[in-house]
């Protein structure tokens, strides 16, 4: 059976917030999914999961040094992460405040792991941002990206 992990890293609980409405949805939509936050989460952790979903706040258009550090060391598995589902959120203070260049430092990272990424025609293209406490925008785009996530895992993945 296909299984999803959600990752994040969050200090004020907007990033967590996001990462555990986005693994609910997996989970409603048929995939068993586990949401950990990075400092619980191991680079064993990515090789056993079919999908995989990074979080972070935004911090001068990057990831946090967390998230960062877990593709760092996900180098010692390069090539086990080939052909997984991936995709990617963050959260920041303002409208301009790097989002979308937060998203496609994750994006770029699992794109090199070869994984399997899938935009989205509707609303936030990339990956599901809020800018602050998540909305109910916000929430029904992570609701989105969740189930997204886990139709495309359960055809990868039957």
């Amino acid at each position: 059976m296909a299984t999803g992990l959600v990752i994040y890293y969050s200090r004020s609980g907007n990033t967590k917030q996001m990462a555990t409405t986005i693994a609910d949805a997996m989970s409603d939509a048929g995939l068993s999914t586990k949401c950990k936050s990075v400092e619980q989460t191991s680079v064993d952790d990515l090789v056993s999961a079919d999908a995989i979903v990074i979080g972070s706040p935004t911090y001068y258009g990057h990831p946090a040094a967390q998230i960062d550090q877990l593709f760092d060391d996900s180098v010692k598995k390069h090539g086990k992460l080939n052909g997984k589902v991936g995709a990617a959120f963050t959260s920041s203070a303002n409208i301009g405040g790097g989002n979308e260049t937060t998203i496609n430092n994750i994006l770029n990272a699992m794109m090199i792991h070869g994984m399997v990424i899938q935009g989205d025609p509707q609303g936030d293209h990339y990956g599901p941002v809020s800018i602050g406490k998540p909305d109910e925008r916000v929430i029904t785009q992570c609701t989105r990206r969740g189930k997204r996530v886990a139709e495309l895992t359960k055809k990868l993945f039957p």
